[in-house]
């Protein structure tokens, strides 16, 4: 399955000739390449895909998306826990 995460740009420079950013993805932070999205700015939010931001998302977006995966990891992680032998009585 491919996920693309959104992530907030921090800082930005050049790179080979190509833009790359340290992007925060809710406080663990990456290298991502802008040369796909040129009008990322630092504190716009993106979102990224094997290392390439795919498209610039407004902060509320990006927010909401940062909260469904946040939801869906704990589903996930609930769902994982009824499923360990260990756990069963």
């Amino acid at each position: 399955m491919c996920l693309a995460i959104p992530g907030k740009v921090l800082s930005i420079e050049q790179e080979n000739g190509l833009p790359m950013a340290v992007i925060d993805y809710a406080g663990a932070r990456n290298r991502a390449c802008l040369a796909y999205t040129p009008e990322a700015e630092i504190g716009s939010y993106v979102i990224v895909h094997a290392g390439f931001a795919l498209q610039v998302l407004n902060e509320e977006e990006a927010l909401a998306s940062l909260t469904e995966l946040t939801r869906l990891s704990a589903l996930m992680e609930a769902d994982a826990g009824r499923d360990d032998p260990e756990r069963r009585s």
